[in-house]
This record gives structure tokens, sequence and C-alpha cells, in this order.
């Protein structure tokens, strides 16, 4: 809950936000400097070839990307012997759905990819009412090249390449985003991953919630009150 504040004047009031006015801009302008750096980092050509399951039937990655040059693919955590996909992760989806036409209309496609099979993905979408193109990518090395899956052995010894250090990697599935990009002759790059805390900038709810007075109201333990929308 809210911590006691102090109760002031208007003018007091006024005088403290613009005072914290200064903080925001100079967070806007190192953000526009990551980003940039971000957009600037060197990019990889990726040599194997991916084959998903989803609906239109088996598609590379290169397929994936729609007929645009730019790809956003989101890691939504679903293990194949799974029923229902990752609350926290299906928190995330509620906002895909709006913002496809948007991405779309600047040369980029968006998909989700789990190692789940296809029709199980399907009925969970289903389920939740969403739209976007989500796709099977569990008969591949997918997951597992792109650091969002662990082997029993490193779950067993805690130990994996998980957000680009050796650590406890949590559960076999986890959640990012990678970005790919296709040029004109076909060949495909990976430019960008992020996972964990990484995933924060693209978490809309949180910054709404950062903005109310009880916060994520995350208690020590991540954002333990989550759960998918028809569930609450």
């Amino acid at each position: 809950m809210a911590t006691e504040h102090e109760i002031v004047t208007h003018d007091e009031w006024l005088k403290a936000r613009t005072a914290f006015l200064e903080t925001e801009k100079e967070f806007t302008r190192l953000r526009d400097e990551h980003a940039r750096q971000r957009r600037a980092l060197p990019w990889e050509r990726v040599e194997k070839e991916y084959v998903f399951d989803g609906p239109n039937g088996r598609q590379t990655l290169a397929d994936l990307f729609d007929g645009r040059s730019q790809l956003v693919v989101y890691h939504f955590m679903f293990a194949p012997n799974a029923s229902a996909g990752c609350p926290h992760c299906s928190l995330r989806a509620d906002g895909f759905d709006g913002i496809q036409v948007h991405l779309n209309h600047r040369d980029v496609s968006m998909v989700c990819a789990s190692r789940a099979p296809y029709p199980v993905l399907a009925d969970y979408q289903k389920r939740m009412g969403w739209k976007f193109t989500w796709v099977s990518s569990g008969a591949s090395d997918f997951n597992r090249d792109y650091f969002v899956y662990f082997t029993p052995d490193e779950l067993a010894a805690k130990r994996a390449y998980f957000n680009y250090a050796m650590q406890n990697p949590g559960p076999a599935d986890r959640e990012g985003h990678s970005v790919f990009f296709k040029d004109d002759s076909g060949t495909v790059f990976h430019t960008y991953s992020c996972y964990d805390r990484g995933n924060d900038l693209l978490n809309i709810h949180y910054h709404y919630l950062d903005m109310v007075p009880n916060g994520r109201d995350e208690g020590g333990r991540g954002p333990f009150w989550v759960k998918r929308h028809d569930e609450y």
C-alpha cells in the first residue's frame, strides 16, 4: 500500500513536481541515447534454418517476416506439456493485438513463438481472445539457440547461460524478445535479444503502475499478483 505522504499546498506541489521534471527530462535523454546505442549494435548472420508450425502451416524464420524487413519475436513461455501459457507472458501478450497495425506500417512484423505444439497454442489463444500470429518452435533448436530453453541437466545444476551470464535460469522455458532483419537478398540477421528485466521497457502495464501511489506491489517476490485476464 502507499506510504504516508506529505500533504502540501498547490503551489508547493507545483514546485516539487517541476523540480522532478528535470530528472524526468534527463532520464528521457539517457533513454534516447540508450536506444541509439542498441540500434548501433553489430549484427550476426542467422546461419541455421528454423522451421515453425503455425496458422499458415510450416514456415521458416524468413517466412515470418511476412514481406517486411524487420521482425520481432516474443519468446512466450509455454512448455510442450503445459495446457496454458505463463501468466506473466499472458499479461504482456494482452497488449500485442493493438500494436500490430502500427508496427506493420513501420515495416515490422511481430510474432510469438513457444515450444508447445501449435494446436495447444491455438486453443489457448482462442481462450484469451488474441489475434496476433503465434507459432510453435518446438520442432527446431530456435528456443535453445536464443537462450530461452534449458536442458534437464542445466536445471538440475541450476546453471545455464541466460541473460548473458552463467546463472540459475529458473524454469526450463524463459521469456524474451529477439529482433531480426532481412535484407533484399533474403539473408536474415539477428540484431538484438533481451531477457528478464530487459523486457521491462516493453511491459506497458508496469509503466502505468509505476505512476500510481501503490506502484507495482511486487512485495519482494516479483509480480506475485499477476493472473491471466480471465482468472481475476
